[in-house]
């Protein structure tokens, strides 16, 4: 009954971002080329929902399920880590026409093609995996 509320989360999450065209080829197509504001529109109220959440927390010191306070570390100094991770991201993203997060979604919808994606990232996990001790963190 305890993993029925993350399906059912995830269920919602997952009609909604097939009914935000967030999934589709064509609107990542469009955002990459710079033609549509529609993926920069969701992805700015994803970053501003999330901004508020954390601001919520922090000011209000809002605990978690089990009643803890909940503790959100500040990030390390630096930035190139981050520009590198960004710049895999987003070149994965525009090849495959497709964020990691909406996978489970595209499978459920029928769309086969997207187990390559699958794999990918499977496997790309496996491969930062055996080096990650060796990255600089």
């Amino acid at each position: 009954m305890n993993v029925l509320k993350y399906l059912l989360v995830g269920l919602v999450f997952g009609i909604v971002l097939t009914k935000s065209e967030a999934v589709s080829w064509y609107r990542i197509y469009e955002m990459f080329q710079f033609q549509s504001f529609h993926m920069y529109g969701i992805i700015s109220v994803a970053i501003a929902t999330g901004v508020i959440g954390i601001q919520l927390i922090k000011r209000n010191n809002i605990k978690d399920i089990k009643g803890q306070p909940i503790e959100i570390q500040d990030k390390e100094k630096g930035s190139t880590r981050y520009w590198i991770g960004g710049i895999f991201f987003g070149l994965g993203w525009a090849l495959v026409g497709s964020c990691p997060g909406p996978i489970f979604i595209l499978l459920g919808a029928g769309f086969w093609s997207v187990l390559i994606i699958f794999f990918g990232a499977l496997l790309g996990t496996f491969i930062y995996g055996l080096f990650k001790d060796k990255l600089p963190h």
